[in-house]
């Protein structure tokens, strides 16, 4: 355990980010899941409405650094192309 005192309040604050980063991560694979399901049933307008929302969640936790830019960009993309190539 840490002596110094802002060793402390970083451990503190570690944890904070890390409660914040773990919720929001949990969040964006929510609505991954929510597009999957669509896709798998089939429902094309079900998928569309959710991709939408998908990629909005996915582009808020890559500005706020949860995601690298460019993994968020390959999450969207292997999404959309889904959701495309629903019947």
């Amino acid at each position: 355990m840490a002596n110094i005192k802002s060793a402390k309040k970083r451990i503190l604050v570690i944890n904070t980010k890390t409660e914040r980063n773990k919720a929001i991560k949990t969040k964006v694979k929510t609505y991954i899941k929510k597009v999957e399901a669509a896709v798998a049933a089939g429902d094309k307008t079900a998928a569309n409405e959710s991709l939408t929302a998908c990629i909005s969640e996915i582009n808020k936790a890559a500005s706020k650094g949860i995601y690298h830019k460019n993994t968020a960009a390959r999450k969207i993309s292997r999404l959309t192309k889904a959701v495309n190539n629903v019947a």
